[in-house]
Order: structure tokens, then sequence, then C-alpha cells
């Protein structure tokens, strides 16, 4: 952990630089770009009944967007107010009032909606049950509801239940108390959402640098030399953050983008709160290096191969020698492993020349600080965990961690997600430890006085494919409670998960909204709770951002959906009624309380118990970890690691496909016109020469298949790397495998390789077997 402590935000250079604009024209006129100030507009238009409400909380509380971390309109990096429209679009889930009963009466016309519509009805107003046949839901009380779902814990094993929370606004003291509370009902089967966005991100840091968060603050983009965002499109998924580039660009510092798409909003930018980027909008990227999906291993075994060789002419030209030497294991193996691929091997995988890798080398080589940020590009693969541990490999290699400018960032895209895994919510972590590790265990069972079950817990997708098992498996999932989420929008083949859902005897949906996962049958009943928000919560609650700041939200006054209760009283609560006896091991009066232990059970959170007031907040582990190349690893060393190229084959004529983000927030869509590349969401983004190759032009109706599912929609030409097409999400899940996990972190493959045709070839040759023999042209050469 770091001594130097975060120095809090810097002032923003507001001098105009010309050479930064995107065009002359004022207003980004005949561009297309999001428009702010409508949605702006729209924003206050949606929250009319509750302004003074929606007013307090974008001014009171900490952002239940993603993970920047603004507190108030105020961060800690830069001076000056932050509102972006994702954190506008989110708010009317906690200013809407309850969904009015009647459209809880028949549940065949809340199936005709979407999760977008379903999101307008407003919120769970009470506990509900439906069971199956019945035609609409049924009013419970809140001691009919938990008492059934707490006879249903007690008539079956520990391993037959599993609990799952999404990062939907979730703070700390709800993910601490969902993890003890599991883990005293008897079952280890507990996860949470960074399983399907940034798992892979924690396993690869915990081994190749022995910590699990960002080692560094996003001060750090600003005047670092080069900022490095892989795989990631932070523009668009964390809004406010472009405000940190358009400081990062003023203080000098150069901008790569790695991916296959060329992401216009990376390109570009009209940053509403500045008044020269607003106008002109601000050129964000200086280069962008377009990989094949799946190919940034390769590229990254060749920079590094690029830097042995340069290594050879010139000893020190490329590497932080005495910072290897001093502070990391494993050169003489690494450079043995790199230096036996062939770079037409590396060009071939990587999708990019040995000049541009050349290039790329050179770049860092000649940078004295760096950056590297990722996200989902990188971590939603079978080799996710290797993909990080190439990261860290490079960060190592340069000397770039543990000091100002420098440093590896996950990018978090859920403001709950950080603190998740840390507060013990995950099969794999305990409270200030890992559940591997017997002291982690014996420390944990002392303070809680609760013996651990010793069996390791599933992951999400595990426990969902387990509710399959034949009766009487001792893993069959029976009971699944999930505070948030919905799995049929989110995970790979969604009939497949619907039949998983529709396959678990006891269903709980602890949520704030009906969602389409919510309306699927359960064996037995589907019970529904409804769940106050992070600004509801008595007492305040606290999240952890990328940055490891946590920060207090107060509960703000407002009104109120009557019977909604705070989640982690609803844990308490069932906690009691499953075990009286016990329960005292379990019992919370008050947030205050929960933070109190928090404190003793992670020690990193020391610090958390004194957060109480609005604006409250400290930085666990200092502004950077493994300062001074201090590794918290067994040997106190950062391990450099040979990682194996994945196979990537395709036959001739096929494409990798890989899914993306629009105008939305999570699985919450909020438009149906992408705002960087007026793309709609059927729309199947490829490349004008494969497009020529196979006779398509703009707006063609296409089909893209596989052996798991077939995707309609219409060809749209653009920028992304040849071979590589691109789908929106969660639209294009329908092509992705289910049951395709990585495995040191069990993140779902959000890759995989298919057909592109012409509707009419497609629906012309269907019955001849066509389709059939070009899924197994492709099965055959890819599998």
């Amino acid at each position: 952990m770091g001594k130097t402590k975060h120095t809090g935000p810097v002032k923003l250079n507001k001098k105009w630089r010309s050479d930064l604009w995107v065009s002359k024209v004022p207003l980004g006129l005949g561009q297309v770009k999001p428009h702010h100030i409508r949605d702006t507009i729209k924003a206050v238009y949606d929250n009319r009944d509750n302004l003074p409400y929606a007013f307090r909380i974008l001014t009171q509380g900490v952002c239940d967007g993603c993970a920047l971390g603004v507190s108030g309109l105020r961060d800690q990096t830069l001076d000056g107010p932050h509102l972006c429209t994702t954190r506008l679009n989110v708010l009317r889930l906690n200013t809407m009032p309850a969904i009015k009963p009647h459209w809880l009466d028949d549940v065949e016309t809340l199936r005709r909606m979407d999760s977008t519509e379903l999101r307008k009805l407003g919120r769970i107003p009470y506990p509900l049950s439906r069971k199956p046949g019945e035609k609409g839901f049924t009013r419970l009380t809140w001691d009919e509801a938990l008492d059934r779902i707490a006879a249903k814990i007690k008539a079956i094993d520990g391993k037959q239940t599993a609990f799952y929370l999404t990062a939907r606004g979730i703070t700390n003291e709800v993910y601490y108390t969902a993890g003890k509370v599991a883990r005293f009902l008897g079952t280890n089967n507990l996860d949470n959402a960074s399983r399907i966005c940034h798992s892979p991100s924690k396993t690869a840091l915990k081994r190749s640098l022995g910590i699990g968060a960002s080692s560094c603050s996003y001060k750090d983009w600003i005047g670092t030399d080069v900022l490095i965002f892989w795989g990631s499109v932070a523009a668009n998924n964390q809004p406010v953050s472009t405000k940190y580039m358009y400081a990062a660009k003023k203080a000098g510092t150069k901008i790569i983008c790695i991916n296959p798409y060329r992401e216009p909003s990376m390109e570009q930018y009209w940053i509403p709160s500045i008044p020269e980027s607003a106008l002109f909008g601000t050129k964000i990227v200086d280069d962008v290096y377009q990989v094949n999906i799946g190919g940034d291993i390769a590229f990254m075994n060749g920079v590094m191969k690029a830097w042995f060789e340069m290594e050879e002419k010139e000893p020190g030209s490329a590497i932080d020698q005495s910072f290897v030497r001093a502070h990391t294991t494993g050169l003489e193996v690494l450079r043995y492993h790199v230096k036996r691929y062939e770079w037409a091997q590396l060009e071939a995988s990587s999708g990019l020349s040995r000049e541009r890798i050349y290039e790329f080398a050179e770049l860092l080589a000649g940078s004295k600080t760096g950056v590297f940020v990722w996200s989902m590009g990188l971590t939603q693969h079978r080799f996710g965990t290797d993909n990080i541990s190439q990261v860290a490999n490079l960060a190592l290699l340069r000397g770039f961690i543990g000091r100002e400018n420098c440093g590896v960032m996950p990018i978090r895209g859920h403001s709950g997600v950080q603190g998740s895994g840390e507060m013990g919510a995950d099969p794999f972590s305990l409270p200030g430890g890992e559940f591997s590790e017997p002291a982690s265990r014996e420390r944990v069972e002392r303070l809680w006085g609760i013996e651990i079950p010793a069996w390791q817990g599933d992951i999400v997708g595990v426990t969902l494919e387990n509710a399959l098992l034949p009766d009487g498996h001792e893993r069959k999932t029976r009971l699944f409670y999930t505070s948030g989420g919905n799995f049929i929008e989110t995970m790979p083949e969604p009939e497949f998960v619907r039949s998983c859902l529709e396959s678990v005897e006891l269903r709980v949906h602890q949520d704030i909204l009906l969602n389409t996962s919510t309306l699927v049958d359960a064996k037995e009943e589907v019970i529904v709770l409804p769940a106050m928000t992070r600004y509801e919560q008595p007492g305040g609650g606290t999240s952890t951002s990328t940055e490891r700041m946590v920060y207090f939200s107060p509960e703000i006054a407002g009104p109120r959906i009557e019977e909604a209760r705070a989640e982690w009283e609803i844990y308490v609560d069932l906690a009691r009624r499953v075990d009286p006896k016990r329960a005292h091991l379990v019992q919370f009066d008050s947030a205050e309380q929960i933070r109190a232990e928090i404190a003793q059970a992670a020690p990193n959170y020391d610090g958390i118990q004194q957060l109480s007031e609005r604006g409250d907040l400290f930085q666990w582990g200092g502004a950077w970890l493994c300062e001074g190349g201090a590794f918290p690893t067994p040997d106190g060393k950062g391990h450099l690691l040979p990682i194996e190229l994945p196979e990537l084959r395709k036959p001739e004529g096929h494409f990798y496909v890989t899914t993306r983000r629009g105008k939305q927030f999570n699985s919450m869509i909020y438009g149906q016109k992408d705002p960087f590349n007026a793309a709609d969401r059927y729309d199947v983004l490829i490349h004008p020469d494969d497009m020529r190759r196979i006779g398509l032009q703009d707006g063609d109706a296409v089909v893209v298949y596989n052996r798991y599912g077939t995707f309609h929609g219409r060809a749209k030409g653009a920028d992304t790397k040849p071979g590589n097409i691109s789908l929106y999400w969660p639209e294009g899940n329908v092509l992705i495998p289910k049951g395709v996990y990585e495995q040191h972190a069990g993140i779902p493959e959000y890759n995989t390789a298919v057909v592109v045709e012409k509707a009419e070839t497609y629906h012309a040759l269907k019955d001849t077997r066509y389709v059939e023999k070009r899924i197994e042209e492709l099965e055959d050469q890819v599998g």
C-alpha cells in the first residue's frame, strides 16, 4: 500500500486551444453527436413530478451511475461541477412513483413489454407473489413473504441456495450484510455483477501485482506522457471522464485507444460543461490501434518482443532495467517465451503489422510515465485474466507502477461494484481477504462468530445452470435470491437462461423495478420484494469508486415507496426468521453499526466507520498502490508472466463478433439510436471492404448466425477491423455460447465466430442444408 495521500482536485486549464477543436462550426452542427441540452431538458421533464427531490439527489448524493465517484456535483479530480446524461437518465429510477396496481393483475400484458417499457411503469410498491398458472401478482405482507422464503431455506441444503447482487446503486453496507447473511445461512453460492464485467481484472492483478484494484487515481491521467484506453470506451460509459481526458490533453498527454472498432466517442467529444469543448468539440485520441477481437495478447507479446530486440541493440532503451531488477521476477522466462514467437504469427493473431507494433512499442519506450485503462474489451474473453496479466507485464517492464502519473486501472462502469468483492459478496472473497486462504476464513469466523462453509461456492453462471440438474442433486439450485439483475438480458443464450430461471423452485427478486426476468415463471413461486434506493437508506450508505475512494452518500429527504425497505434490513430480517436462536450474530440495528464492523473485517476500510456526513470520503491504499515498487505479493515482487497466444482460428470469409454499448446504462436502454454513430440497435457494424466482398450495401438486411443462435439485422458500414463485426448488447447475446467461462475468474465469454450473409441468400438456401453446412464449416475450423 502507498503512503502518499491523494491531494484533492486540481484546477482545469481553461485556456482555449483551437488545435484540439473538432470543427470551427459551433455546437457540432452537422455532426453525429450526443444532444446534451436536449437530454437534460428531457430529464427535467421526466422528473417534473419530483423536481426538488431530483435536485437534492444530484447535489447531495453520490452518483449511482458509473464509478468515477462524483459526490453531489464534485469529485476529487477536477475543480468545478460535473454532471453527465448517464446520471440524468438513471435519475428517474430514484424519483418515480409506485407502479399502478392494475398493471400487476395481468402478467401476459407485462410480458409484451420490453424492459424499457417495464421500467417506465414505476417502482415495485409492496411484496408480491406469483405461482405457476396465476394470471397476475398477488400482494403479500412482509411477514408472509419473508416467512415463505425462510421456510424454503430451512427445507433445503445450503448448496441448493444462491444469492446474487447487482451493481444497481447498491452500497457497501448491503454487500457486506448480504455476504455475512449468506454464510450464516450456510451457503457460499454468492456472487455479484463484477463477475460479468471485471472479475479477470482482480484475478490477474492479484497474481501479477498482488492487488485487486486500480493502482492509481484519475488525477494520474493528467500530465502522464501516455494514457492508453484498452478495450474501453470511457467517453460513452463514463462520460464525465472526458473532462479528465480534456485536462490531460491540455497537460500534453498523448492518448491512445486500442480497439477493433474506431470508437467515434473516443475520437471527438463535445463536453457540455467546458464552453470551448461544448462549442467546437475536442479531439481526444492521438492514435487508434485496431486489433482483432481477441488479438490483444499477440499485440502485447509483439510489443515486448520489440522491446527485447531494442534492448539487444541498446540496453536500457526500452525496459526500465533498474526497476525490473529491484522489483520483479520472471524476466528471463518472459524473454525466452516472447522471443520464440515469429513476427508473422503475432501479426496474424493481432491484426497489426510489425511496423505498427514497433511504433507502439517505441512510443511506450520513449515515455517516462504511462497509465493503462481497460474495460470489457479485455476482460470479457475466455482468456480475460491473461489479457490483464499482459497489461501488467507492460507496466512492470516500463516501471509504470507505484508512482505519480503511472498505473494500471480497470475502470468500473457501476458505482457500487468495486466494493462488492471487497465486502465479501463473492464466492472467492471474504471481507479483507480471499476465501481460499484458511487464515482469512479463520479471521472472519472469529469476528463473526459464524462457521463459514468450507466448500467452494459457485459463480452466478453455474448457479443458473445448476437449476437444470436432476431433482435430488445436492447442488441443484432450488432457491435463487437476486438483488437486482436481469439475466435474460445480460447472459449469453437468453432462451437457455430463461429455461434455467423457470427451473428454480423459488425465485426471489429484491429490486426497485420489474424487468423481463422478474416475469419468468418459477416451479413453485416468484416472490418480489420492494427495495429502497441508496438515497433512501436510513443512515446513508457508502460506495467505492474505481480509484478506491470510499464515498458517503447521505439519506436524502423526499417521497418514499411506503413498503420499500433498506436492502441490508431485509437480509437481517430473513436471517432472524431462518434461525432466531443465532440471529444475534447477524443483527444490525443501523447502517452506522455495519460500517463499524466493516472497519474491523476489512482492514483497508478502516476509516469507513467515521463517514457520516455529506462529502465525507477517504481513499484506501493511498494515491498509488505498490508505491516505490513494494508489491503485496508473497515475495514482495511484481511477477512477469509468460502468456500464450489463444487460438483464434476462423474460416476464410467468416467473422469474429463482439458486442458494444449504445445509448444505455448496463442493460437499461435509453435510446434506439447510438448518439455517436447513428446506428440502430439492430445494425451490424462491418467494414466496407467486407461488405463489398459479400455483396452488401448500407441498410441491406443481413442474417448473422452460428450454431448458438441467429441474429437478424441490417448492415452498416463502419471503421472496424476487417474480419471483425460488432453488434449491440444485449441484442447480440443470442449468438454468444452459454457455459464458456474464463478458467481463473469465471467471466462468461462474450465473443465468438459467426457467418454473415444477405438475408435473401440465407432464406433462399435455408432449406437445402446450406446453413447447416456453413455452421459445420465454422465449427470445424474454429473448434
